[in-house]
């Protein structure tokens, strides 16, 4: 981990902060002053600041729900972020693993794990994502074959790569998908005549 964002994971200290402290030779690292910001630290070094030997937090994994018309990164122009509606310490430290589009509402992971959202949102690690889709229109059984081996979507040279489709009712199923385009399911159930509600 760099040794600013291990200052600010030890710390009540923004970035900025951390980062003038590294500058000003308020750091040390196994007892040796340290000035660059961007230097790695691990878990056996000693970091000290100011002479007080700093422990990082313990890293945060949080399930949120997301309603409708919010936005899963910090800080938008159109509309409020997803953190507006959590009361926990240093919620500017969190990230949403992967994103629901802003009038899409569902459970999403939070967390100031940079290196396991990164992991588990990677395409390659094909992380199942379960979507809960309610149609305008009845959906067709023959749907659930054509997801399984994959929908060309609109604009793209590729299909998707095979889908799960479970039917809970003649307007709602569950989808399960391994990627993440744009606009993905939304899209997906468009191909096949059909258009999402929620």
């Amino acid at each position: 981990m760099r040794l600013d964002k291990f200052i600010c994971k030890s710390t009540q200290l923004t970035r900025n902060d951390a980062m003038q402290s590294i500058h000003d030779g308020a750091v040390h690292v196994n007892d040796e002053v340290v000035f660059n910001e961007a230097k790695q630290v691990h878990e056996n070094n000693e970091v000290k600041l100011s002479g007080e030997k700093l422990v990082p937090r313990e890293s945060r994994y949080i399930l949120i729900h997301k309603p409708a018309d919010t936005i899963c990164s910090n800080i938008d122009e159109v509309y409020p972020s997803v953190f507006n509606h959590v009361d926990i310490e240093n919620v500017s430290e969190l990230h949403i693993a992967g994103r629901l589009d802003a009038d899409t509402t569902g459970l999403v992971l939070a967390t100031d794990d940079g290196r396991w959202s990164f992991n588990i949102t990677r395409p390659e690690m094909q992380c199942e994502k379960v979507y809960r889709v309610r149609l305008s229109r009845p959906i067709a059984e023959n749907v659930a074959l054509q997801f399984s081996q994959g929908i060309q979507l609109q604009g793209e040279a590729k299909p998707t790569l095979p889908a799960k489709l479970e039917f809970i009712n003649t307007h709602e199923v569950l989808l399960t998908i391994i990627e993440g385009r744009f606009h993905q399911v939304k899209r997906m159930f468009a191909a096949v005549g059909n258009r999402v509600v929620s």
